[in-house]
């Protein structure tokens, strides 16, 4: 697991938590990661792109991560922009990446594999009542496709979480780490 210091930024604030995760994930033998939002990266210039830190970089660590324990990584995102950012930043690794353009309650009710590690950071949280409604609906549209050793990933905690986290406890999930901005959950301890 030392690839993850490299995603050590300070601009980073997602970072202690991602490193949680993964590990966790490495313990269990979790190899099927699935993302709602892309990272998105930053176009400087015209042509010239960059890490966009303050995202968390979460496609690109996921990919590194799937392509280290033969795992593999479906990332959606409604944006063809974003997606086309997120395959240049993880070119390294397409063997072990799919994306999707889609919108991720769809995506996420058509997705056909139980999923092992969950990460739903899909749709701006800037409006917090709709936010929370659409990362509600992912939740209620994959939670059979959850093991018991699954684990779920929030983000923008507040910003999305409103009814998703209750929804995960009530469903007998249980919060295992949670930071400002995001919560890991999950049945088992």
């Amino acid at each position: 697991m030392n690839f993850i210091e490299k995603y050590n930024n300070k601009k980073n604030i997602r970072f202690e938590l991602f490193k949680k995760t993964l590990q966790i994930a490495e313990r269990r033998g979790l190899k099927v990661i699935v993302e709602t939002g892309t990272s998105r990266g930053k176009k400087k210039f015209f042509f010239f792109k960059k890490f966009n830190w303050k995202d968390g970089m979460s496609t690109l660590m996921f990919s590194e991560f799937a392509h280290l324990i033969n795992g593999e990584l479906h990332s959606c995102d409604i944006s063809k922009e974003n997606i086309d950012n997120a395959k240049d930043f993880t070119k390294k690794y397409r063997n072990n990446v799919i994306f999707y353009i889609k919108d991720s309650v769809f995506f996420l009710k058509e997705f056909s594999k139980k999923i092992d590690l969950l990460y739903l950071d899909s749709y701006d949280g800037h409006d917090v009542e709709l936010a929370s409604q659409h990362q509600l609906f992912e939740a209620k549209a994959v939670i059979d496709k959850l093991n018991e050793n699954s684990l779920v990933l929030l983000d923008d905690k507040g910003a999305k979480t409103l009814y998703s986290k209750d929804y995960f406890v009530k469903n007998g999930f249980r919060i295992l780490a949670e930071t400002e901005n995001q919560l890991l959950l999950s049945k088992m301890l």
